[in-house]
């Protein structure tokens, strides 16, 4: 899968659950309501058996990847496990060849310009703003300006009231996190309101 499958997910749904059942059970809760663009990060325990699971019940319905890529065995991990992107929260070289080495669209973190430019320099196919909501649609705005060729996603802050003034500021997709998936219906298995919650993010245009 390519960059034009994350531009026509448009949301990845960024999954930070407390154990691996929960997150398969978000999961299907996501799928539901719509959004398909499933990122389990490695703060959920069994991360690489998430996404196998989810990988052998969904295959190309869904774009599928881990998040918090933090060390070399992860991204090997999870590319084994059939995941399609691999995202960092941070920048650093030897980790992004390392991702950029299996073969996956890559995607890893920066906030400032310098660290745009580094990430850019290092091979990173996208651009991570995070945490976004530090500086809001204004400020990927801004980033547009010097680095117009950089695809950027940002990652903090995104909910149903704002997601458009992010796509409109240039974002290439977005990540979607507590809004979207919060810990409160996480930890009660309210998986309707996860569903509810996906469906508020596709009729806001994340479907588009």
């Amino acid at each position: 899968m390519s960059l034009e499958t994350l531009k026509s997910t448009r949301v990845l749904a960024v999954l930070r659950a407390p154990s691996a059942e929960s997150a398969l059970r978000a999961a299907d809760a996501l799928v539901d309501g719509g959004v398909t663009g499933l990122e389990i990060t490695y703060s959920t325990p069994d991360a690489p058996a998430v996404i196998r699971a989810l990988d052998e019940k969904y295959g190309d319905r869904v774009y599928l990847g881990a998040g918090t890529v933090t060390t070399t065995e992860q991204a090997n991990q999870a590319a084994d496990a059939g995941a399609r992107f691999l995202v960092s929260p941070g920048t650093r070289e030897s980790l992004t060849a390392a991702m950029k080495a299996t073969g996956l669209i890559v995607m890893t973190g920066a906030l400032t310009p310098s660290e745009v430019m580094a990430a850019a320099e290092y091979g990173s196919d996208v651009v991570k703003i995070f945490p976004a909501s530090l500086g809001g649609p204004a400020f990927l705005k801004a980033l547009r300006g010097p680095f117009p060729d950089v695809p950027l996603m940002p990652t903090g802050g995104v909910s149903p009231e704002n997601i458009g003034d992010w796509f409109a500021a240039g974002a290439i997709a977005v990540g979607a996190g507590s809004d979207l998936v919060s810990s409160a219906a996480l930890a009660s298995e309210d998986w309707a309101e996860i569903t509810r919650r996906a469906e508020l993010f596709t009729a806001s245009g994340v479907g588009a």
